[in-house]
């Protein structure tokens, strides 16, 4: 067994909580090592949307990672709600005091974090194996193979020591089982999405979430040549159940508006289908352990929170390590589950809103259909509801 140099923190999973939290460190010269079983080619090449708060889009800015988001983001003043085929533009932007929606995919926020990690000469581990965590609640290591040169796994096992440890390894996280005495609590939708990306111009200024009798739909743009759609589907269906000319047939029905408004379609060249549920572990630390992102909790993306909560769990876990590297004490650390777990749990309630007010449930009696359907005439219609609406979509501010 070899043995890699000590770090102060030790982070698993290179996704958005991984590297948000590495660069807040490295700000204050905290060293951090991340490792991450997936190679760096394929974390930049998972495709996902998003939708970035604005307090997101300052700390990008902050870190000095806002310039090709400034350039190629989309920025909007608000969004549609649509139902049937009545369509109403909530203007957030004045709702909420100037704040905009940012659309910028995932994907393109982990290469800019990625890049400004490489290129600071920050240590990082991409495509190890066989990971495992030790003696949490004294003295922390991770131990781990890495990739040779060669694209294959290094026969020696690497020993990390580390004085805290932050599991940051997604929805399949195995850091999230060493938490004792945890509850897990979850909620599985009975529908799910497919969605598309298609080569056709913008159709819309802004993004359309549509509630239709067929079921939901979504609009959102990708790039002035690349569009991203989606429609509810069933489950447990599959791709093969979907031709192209059944998606656009449905994406036509689900988005059309009385005023003969029509979707232009393209080339679809990417497929996926998604299921939708909601998930929390409580408490989220265990000795020197602290799981964030997608370890400790998944949204359905109807609130787009996903990346957001995972980036306020780094922050608030930053702040802690900020405090105890200073001499300040640990009650940050103490409290760090107490802190997120308030905010997600706005953001949890803020996306089953969302996700229940769009989407038409097998399940539901058409009683509720209709609840439905009156909470979206509310909403686009009472400025109250309008602004609650609006401040949760933006984002409520870290401390709120």
């Amino acid at each position: 067994m070899s043995t890699a140099p000590r770090t102060q923190v030790g982070i698993i999973g290179a996704g958005p909580a991984g590297l948000f939290l590495g660069q807040l460190l490295h700000r204050q010269d905290i060293e951090n090592v991340i490792i991450d079983s997936r190679t760096r080619a394929e974390i930049e090449g998972t495709i996902r949307a998003g939708v970035l708060e604005t307090w997101t889009t300052e700390l990008m800015v902050e870190l000095g990672l806002g310039e090709r988001m400034r350039r190629e983001g989309h920025f909007h003043s608000g969004i549609s709600l649509q139902a049937g085929h009545e369509r109403h533009h909530l203007d957030i932007e004045e709702l909420t005091g100037g704040k905009k929606v940012t659309v910028y995919p995932q994907h393109e926020v982990l290469k800019d974090l990625i890049a400004a990690r490489v290129a600071s000469g920050q240590q990082t581990y991409f495509g190890v194996s066989g990971a495992a965590m030790h003696d949490l609640q004294a003295q922390p290591s991770l131990s781990f193979r890495p990739t040779t040169d060669g694209g294959t796994a290094d026969s020696d096992t690497v020993r990390l020591h580390c004085d805290f440890v932050a599991g940051c390894d997604g929805s399949q996280s195995f850091s999230r089982q060493a938490i004792e005495g945890r509850t897990e609590y979850g909620k599985l939708y009975p529908f799910g999405w497919l969605g598309v990306l298609v080569k056709a111009p913008p159709s819309y200024h802004e993004l359309i979430y549509a509630n239709h009798e067929r079921g939901f739909a979504l609009l959102s743009t990708r790039s002035p040549e690349i569009q991203r759609l989606y429609i509810q589907c069933g489950p447990t269906d599959h791709l093969a159940d979907y031709p192209d000319e059944l998606i656009w047939r449905e994406l036509q029905t689900r988005l059309a508006t009385q005023d003969g408004w029509t979707l232009t379609e393209g080339e679809i060249f990417q497929k996926s289908l998604v299921g939708l549920r909601s998930f929390v572990t409580d408490p989220m630390q265990h000795g020197k352990l602290f799981i964030a992102g997608d370890a400790a909790h998944i949204v359905p993306p109807t609130g787009a929170k996903g990346l957001n909560l995972a980036v306020a769990d780094a922050v608030y876990l930053y702040r802690g390590l900020e405090q105890w590297y200073a001499g300040g004490g640990r009650e940050r650390l103490d409290d760090y589950s107490a802190t997120c777990l308030r905010r997600i749990w706005r953001a949890e309630r803020f996306s089953w809103y969302m996700t229940t007010m769009l989407h038409r449930n097998p399940e539901e009696t058409p009683f509720e259909g209709r609840i439905h359907l009156a909470d979206i005439d509310y909403t686009v219609h009472s400025r109250a509801a309008s602004t609650a609406l609006a401040e949760n979509y933006v984002g409520l501010p870290l401390d709120a």
